[in-house]
């Protein structure tokens, strides 16, 4: 299994999974033209993609949907909720599951858990391959980590984890006191302390990458997100590679060999 992040904050967000010559787009957040050239900066065709898989509804997670499923004839997949609050979705015959469900697209088994966020139906999501057995959880876009997420990252080989903000500079940060109220809530994103815990309690000796997501731009650094869940991580069992996603720039390959090459890795790590 492999996995490239083709960008991941509040601009927009997007990942590629591959395994057993399946690819599945998770979210796709940005403009049709820019995720294709994404796509191309990772060395992949977009009619190689076999569908896209919809986190919740929110415009940085679907604003490519419409047009990319109509231009190349993928398939689409949510949860009724997120496509009831969608109305793309709804126009270009997304197939809706449960938070909670099962799917199986190709050569990946995916598992869908309820996520704690401010949308219709939000999920994160873990991917099986079917023929190598690697495990790979997309987690981000949750305000806290319940006991149902938790359970689900245990034995992965590869984590996408949110690490959105860091407390005290979104405390000291230029948002209103409402929205920083929404983001810090039970519903809103994980700080870097809370991704370090969750980090720290999904720790294993094979987890060969961590991959932080979804870091706020004015609230956040790569540096700081980075070395809070280092910190977290650093009295476990955790041998892997930690990174920082980016906004802006592909980051991948990632694949659960430690072998693993990440030749175009544009951000900082630890």
């Amino acid at each position: 299994m492999s996995m490239w992040v083709l960008g991941s904050g509040s601009r927009g967000n997007a990942v590629v999974l591959e395994s057993g010559g399946t690819r599945l787009l998770i979210d796709a957040g940005f403009a049709a033209s820019t995720l294709v050239e994404r796509l191309r900066l990772a060395a992949i065709a977009p009619e190689s993609i076999q569908a896209v898989v919809v986190t919740h509804e929110h415009t940085d997670h679907v604003r490519g949907v419409r047009v990319l499923c109509q231009r190349f004839a993928w398939e689409s997949y949510a949860t009724s909720g997120t496509i009831a609050a969608c109305r793309d979705l709804a126009n270009v015959g997304t197939i809706a599951f449960r938070a909670g469900d099962g799917l199986t697209i190709g050569d990946m088994d995916l598992l869908s858990v309820r996520a704690s966020h401010d949308a219709a139906e939000p999920v994160i999501l873990v991917a099986t391959s079917r023929s190598s057995g690697a495990r790979t959880g997309i987690a981000y876009d949750l305000g806290i980590a319940t006991q149902s997420v938790s359970d689900a990252l245990r034995d992965l080989d590869m984590l996408l984890l949110e690490a959105n903000h860091d407390e005290s500079m979104l405390h000291a940060g230029p948002y209103p006191a409402s929205v920083r109220a929404r983001i810090a809530s039970r519903s809103g994103h994980l700080s870097n302390g809370c991704a370090g815990q969750l980090a720290r309690e999904v720790a294993h000796r094979d987890l060969r990458h961590v991959v932080l997501a979804h870091l706020s731009e004015k609230c956040n650094t790569p540096h700081a997100a980075l070395a809070d869940v280092h910190a977290a991580v650093s009295h476990t069992r955790f041998t892997g590679r930690l990174t920082a996603a980016h906004q802006d720039r592909v980051v991948g390959p990632f694949e659960p060999s430690a072998r693993s090459a990440v030749a175009v890795q544009l951000a900082l790590s630890l």
